[in-house]
C-alpha cells in the first residue's frame, strides 16, 4: 500500500523542467495518476487512459493549461489550471499530480509556482481554488506556502478506498493586476 509519510531528498536546484504538456505526455501523465499515490491523494478516479485524457485535454476551455514537470527527460508530474466560463472568468480551478516516487521532493513546489505565475501575470486571475484530502497534510502544507486558504469542509465528500472521507475547499486570491505606468517616449 502507498505510503504518504515517506521524506525522500529534494531534487538539485535547475534538475526539473516545467513546460507546457503535449500529446506525447498522455501515456506519462496516465501512468502518474494511476500509481497508488495518485489515487490515494488526489480527488481522480485514477485508472486514466491516454486516451481519456486526450479527450479532457481537447476539452479545456480558453485560457487553461496543462504542464508537465521533467527530470533527467521524464515526466514526473503534471498539473492544470482550469479557466472557468463567463461569470466566473476571473476564476480557475487547479489540480496536481507527481510521480510516486518524485512526491516530497520539489516537483510540486515546481509546478504550483508555474501555475501560480501563469494565472497572476499573463491571465490576471483573481481566485484560483482547489478540493484537497483533509488528511493530505504535505499537499495542504503545499498549498498554503502559495497562498491558499481553507474556506470549507466537506464531511464524507469523496469516496477513497471504499470509505468516506472529507475534502477541504481551499482558495487562493489575488488583487487585480496593476495598470502598467505609461511610457514616457
Amino acid at each position: 500500500m502507498y505510503d504518504p509519510t515517506s521524506s525522500p531528498e529534494r531534487l538539485p536546484a535547475g534538475a526539473l523542467r516545467v513546460r507546457t504538456s503535449e500529446p506525447a505526455d498522455f501515456e506519462a501523465m496516465a501512468e502518474i495518476m494511476n500509481m497508488p499515490g495518485g489515487r490515494f491523494g488526489t480527488l481522480s478516479t485514477g485508472y486514466r487512459t491516454p486516451e481519456s485524457l486526450r479527450a479532457w485535454f481537447d476539452g479545456r476551455s480558453q485560457g487553461s493549461i496543462v504542464i508537465c514537470a521533467e527530470y533527467e527527460s521524464r515526466v514526473v508530474g503534471h498539473a492544470s489550471l482550469l479557466v472557468g466560463q463567463p461569470r466566473r472568468s476571473h476564476c480557475a480551478g487547479l489540480g496536481i499530480c507527481v510521480h510516486d516516487a518524485f512526491q516530497g521532493r520539489g516537483v510540486g513546489s515546481a509546478l504550483m509556482g508555474a501555475l501560480v505565475e501563469y494565472a497572476d501575470g499573463s491571465l490576471g486571475l483573481r481566485r484560483l481554488e482547489l478540493e484537497v484530502f483533509a488528511d493530505n497534510a504535505p499537499a495542504i502544507a503545499l498549498y498554503r506556502k502559495f497562498g491558499f486558504v481553507e474556506e470549507g469542509r466537506a464531511r464524507g465528500g469523496s469516496i477513497r478506498n471504499g470509505a468516506l472521507a472529507d475534502t477541504l475547499y481551499m482558495a487562493r486570491y489575488a488583487d487585480a493586476p496593476p495598470f502598467a505606468e505609461p511610457s514616457s517616449s
